[in-house]
């Protein structure tokens, strides 16, 4: 059996991915949009190989780059990935896959708050003679 590609999405991941998209409209104009697991493992594909969107080979079925690319748009404004995050971490976490004492906490993903309005009382970084116990 071959082994599969980092890109490929196998059904037991699609079906916790597929309930999260967001719908298409019954009669939308145009052809007949790429299906949305071809067009997932085309972002995968890019974001694997770093290669630009312009450059994802036809070939490979994923549709175009700038398919893809509107989908990655589309997906993510739906909030999509940050729901499949969430969901990806509880199932993990009732695995007891995750180490939490190693979880860090960074800007990008949690809000930062840009300072606070009563200027906290600073600690002194000094240093201190110790107490005399004589």
């Amino acid at each position: 059996m071959a082994k599969p590609k980092p890109w490929d999405v196998d059904d037991k991941l699609w079906s916790l991915i597929e309930p999260l998209l967001p719908g298409w409209p019954d009669r939308a104009p145009g052809p007949r949009p790429v299906p949305d697991r071809a067009c997932l493992q085309g972002i995968l594909f890019v974001l694997y190989t770093g290669i630009g969107w312009e450059d994802l080979p036809q070939e490979l079925g994923f549709g175009s780059g700038m398919t893809c690319w509107r989908r990655l748009r589309r997906w993510s404004e739906a909030g999509v990935f940050d729901r499949l995050h969430r969901i990806l971490l509880a199932n993990l976490n009732a695995a007891g896959m995750i180490d939490w004492s190693r979880a860090a906490v960074d800007a990008s993903h949690i809000d930062a708050k840009r300072g606070v309005r009563v200027p906290a009382r600073r600690r002194s970084t000094a240093a201190n003679p110790a107490v005399n116990i004589t």
